[in-house]
């Protein structure tokens, strides 16, 4: 099958979104491992005053993880799936926390600005159709030396890591999406792992887009190896330095 982009994995995502919920939470650790992540952004403890921007939020699982590790902080959920965000807004939010509908390449047309002090994406630079170009326009909405965070499945690089994610989606993912009738999604998901970023590979992307301090972190669990979290600073300029 080809990938799922742009308007058609939307799609569907807002059909899936119903039992959205219901399947990661079948997920050890799922919602542990974002709040993890959300911690290795290495902000200051409570957030206040911060502004930070959730990128891809789905049904606001990486929201609320950044919401319950950084309590001060303003956030603007943004998420290109009309199903999956009418799933988040309905949940009880602070009123410091706001939803976009808009895609990761389209932030400027919904009214979205920076500077942001931090960018969190879980789950979404390997559904893009040009990471690359995603990436630069997160740079530009940090502020300088602001943090990225990315909560993605990139594979370690060993034969294992391999063997382990299709034994998870062909033996558990999969039967269960079927019975949803988001077999095709769930297709997606699996191939979109495996013909993604390596980790190692995914942080050289990192770098390449103007970040530093560049580090990619394992989860525990059967996720090791699967699942990383990338931190980076967005890269000062010279002009930016002498300010």
């Amino acid at each position: 099958m080809t990938l799922l982009r742009d308007e058609n994995l939307a799609a569907a995502f807002d059909h899936a979104a119903r039992g959205y919920d219901a399947l990661v939470a079948a997920n050890p650790g799922y919602h542990s491992h974002l709040r993890r992540s959300a911690r290795r952004l290495g902000l200051p403890r409570q957030g206040e005053g911060l502004r930070v921007l959730d990128l891809g939020c789905g049904t606001g699982a990486s929201t609320a993880a950044l919401s319950t590790v950084l309590p001060g902080a303003r956030i603007v959920a943004v998420d290109a799936s009309a199903g999956m965000l009418e799933r988040a807004a309905a949940k009880n939010w602070p009123d410091r926390v706001t939803f976009v509908q808009a895609p990761a390449e389209g932030l400027a047309e919904a009214g979205v600005e920076g500077p942001f002090d931090a960018v969190f994406a879980a789950y979404l630079l390997r559904n893009v159709a040009d990471p690359d170009a995603v990436l630069t326009t997160v740079r530009g909405l940090l502020a300088p030396g602001g943090r990225l965070g990315v909560h993605e499945y990139t594979l370690g690089g060993r034969r294992a890591d391999r063997v382990v994610w299709t034994l998870v989606c062909r033996g558990i993912v999969q039967p269960a999406a079927t019975v949803l009738g988001d077999a095709e999604l769930y297709r997606h998901l699996r191939r979109s792992v495996v013909e993604f970023d390596t980790a190692g590979r995914f942080a050289g992307r990192l770098r390449a887009a103007g970040f530093e301090a560049v580090r990619a972190l394992p989860l525990p669990g059967w996720q090791t190896g699967i699942t990383h979290t990338f931190v980076g600073r967005r890269l000062r300029t010279e002009s930016e330095d002498e300010g």
